[in-house]
C-alpha cells in the first residue's frame, strides 16, 4: 500500500508544479528583476512563499512507475533496476532478452 502512496503522492507533485509553473516564473522574474523598487521584489518573494511547497519542480523525484522506488530508475522505460530485471525475465520489457543473471 505504501508503494502506490508513494506514486499518487508524485502524480499530485507534478499536477501541482504544471498548475502553477506559469505564476511561479512570473514571480520569480518580478522577484529577480533589479530594476524593480525592494517593496515590490520582497512582495513577489512573500507571494512566492506562500504558494503550495509541492508546486516547486525540486520536489519532483523520479520513482518506478510500478513499484515507487526512486533509487536505480531507469529514465527511459520509467522503471526502477528491479522491475527492470523483473520485466526482462517475463519477456514484458520490449528489446531486451534475457541472459543469465
Amino acid at each position: 500500500m505504501a508503494k502506490k502512496a508513494m506514486i499518487e503522492r508524485e502524480k499530485k507533485r507534478e499536477r501541482l508544479v504544471a498548475k502553477y509553473a506559469a505564476k511561479r516564473a512570473a514571480l520569480k522574474e518580478i522577484a529577480n528583476d533589479e530594476s524593480k523598487s525592494m517593496e515590490e521584489r520582497f512582495k513577489a518573494r512573500m507571494a512566492l512563499a506562500k504558494l503550495p511547497r509541492n508546486s516547486s519542480a525540486t520536489r519532483l523525484h523520479n520513482r518506478c512507475q510500478l513499484t515507487g522506488r526512486p533509487h536505480a530508475y531507469y529514465r527511459k522505460l520509467k522503471v526502477s533496476r528491479i522491475m527492470l530485471r523483473e520485466l526482462g525475465s517475463n519477456g514484458q520489457a520490449p528489446g531486451l532478452v534475457k541472459s543469465s543473471w
